[in-house]
């Protein structure tokens, strides 16, 4: 690892892999229940609440757990981090420094009265 990268890359690469992994997950699911339970005669098919089994399991079962899946991954593993250029400093203020209220665009009011 490049000493001089930034920890938030490292981190964004890390939850990027997490999300991309799940998004694999979920296709091996869709993929073997549409096509595994799928290949066949209609005929021979079997049924759940009137839908095709691979039908259900695939697409109505499949979503709520992704959904689930994605959920507990964006609570637990990710996590929150400054999005500032120097987080450090942002939010360091010198000595003296008047006192600011941001106002809803994010800017002080500083100059404006």
């Amino acid at each position: 690892m490049n000493k001089n990268q930034d920890w938030r890359f490292v981190r964004a690469d890390k939850e990027a892999a997490f999300a991309l992994g799940a998004y694999a997950l979920y296709f091996l699911w869709w993929y073997a229940c549409a096509y595994g339970m799928g290949d066949g005669s209609p005929e021979n098919y079997s049924y759940v609440w009137g839908l095709p089994e691979w039908f259900f399991y695939s697409c109505i079962v499949g979503y709520p757990l992704v959904t689930v899946m994605l959920w507990v991954m964006v609570r637990f593993l990710f996590k929150d981090m400054p999005l500032d250029d120097d987080p450090i400093e942002s939010t360091l203020e010198p000595e003296g420094a008047p006192d600011r209220e941001p106002h809803a665009g994010g800017e002080s009011r500083e100059g404006r009265e």
